[in-house]
């Protein structure tokens, strides 16, 4: 298949593509988006070729007006509409009881569909011309890490789909946070960069992420159920203190092995680090930089063809949540650590 690689003056013609039932790659604020029309059941198939994405792991439904509901879904409560009325459009993506009218292709088979209003001005043009809402998940192979910039998606999804619509570096890198609204006490399925206290200051009550999912059961969000976001290198994970001394250490002992190691840290500790390939995530105090470089950096070092990468935890707390999620669903190893530098 030849894919049209179109500007953001061609948004129409992107539109078009979507109403005849093709895929374009799209920019949102959090990361590039695969999408199809949410009433073109053969298209939305092709989502899932395109990707290699396991078929009973729903998608998000992308809308770019609040009148867009009114067919995707069969109620809003009031504890849905005050996040919409604080969030949207922007990284929320919100699990309501689905209509009849919506595919269960889209929802893995569950009564729930999950929507959000992104805030990119391109994809809210895009979903607006195109006339129909737009399923889309990230814009990557399933598995690899998700994609923030329009290079990575013409690496991954070249020759698979209909069209690209380029958009440079997206402005989060970190896919919405998830919250299912169809229990009494709202709950986050995904973290991102909307945090458990963003939500408290509208919602009190809700609860983080407690949800397991049975391995035989479709899951009630993207991104809890299979593994996601990783390298083609193996991700070695340090957890709890680390020092520039230990990660020598590690470094030394795989390279013994005859192994070519990168390093995805912050800065502090790269400080001390010559000669081999890194990527900078930026200061440790600066949560929201370090979240928006993971998938970037994974990419830098997969593509430096390292075999190793070894990066560090980070707290569990505000977008740290976040953090932590992506970085454990990529991890090949967690090395506990107790000495060292408390960063």
């Amino acid at each position: 298949m030849e894919t049209q690689i179109l500007q953001v003056t061609q948004i129409e013609k992107a539109a078009a593509i979507l109403r005849k039932g093709g895929l374009v790659v799209f920019p949102t604020e959090t990361v590039y988006g695969l999408g199809a029309s949410a009433w073109d059941e053969t298209a939305i198939k092709k989502i899932y070729q395109a990707k290699g994405r396991p078929s009973d792991n729903p998608l998000i439904v992308h809308i770019a007006d609040l009148e867009d509901l009114h067919d995707l879904v069969a109620e809003v409560p009031a504890l849905a509409r005050d996040l919409m009325a604080a969030f949207w459009p922007g990284p929320l993506t919100l699990v309501l009881k689905k209509s009849q009218k919506v595919s269960p292709l889209i929802t893995g088979g569950l009564d729930t569909v999950a929507v959000r209003m992104p805030s990119n001005p391109v994809a809210l043009a895009l979903i607006r011309s195109a006339g129909v809402p737009v399923v889309a998940p990230s814009a990557n192979l399933s598995g690899k890490p998700s994609p923030t910039t329009d290079a990575h998606v013409i690496d991954d999804l070249g020759g698979r789909v209909e069209a690209i619509l380029l958009g440079g570096r997206v402005t989060m890198g970190l896919e919405s946070t998830v919250v299912d609204c169809t229990r009494d006490i709202p709950t986050i399925l995904r973290p991102g960069f909307i945090t458990r206290e963003d939500l408290l200051a509208f919602v009190p009550g809700v609860r983080g992420v407690t949800r397991e999912v049975d391995p035989q059961a479709a899951p009630p969000s993207p991104g809890m159920k299979y593994r996601h976001y990783s390298p083609k290198a193996d991700l070695v994970m340090i957890s709890g203190r680390v020092s520039a001394g230990r990660v020598k250490t590690l470094l030394a002992a795989y390279q013994k092995e005859g192994k070519r190691v990168g390093l995805m840290m912050t800065s502090e500790i790269l400080e001390d680090f010559e000669g081999i390939p890194v990527c900078d995530l930026g200061p440790d105090k600066d949560l929201a930089g370090v979240a928006g470089g993971i998938f970037s950096c994974l990419r830098q070092l997969d593509a430096r063809g390292v075999g190793v990468i070894i990066t560090r935890s980070f707290p569990k707390e505000g977008i740290g949540v976040a953090i932590m999620n992506r970085l454990e669903k990529a991890t090949s190893l967690t090395i506990e650590e107790e000495g060292g530098k408390d960063l």
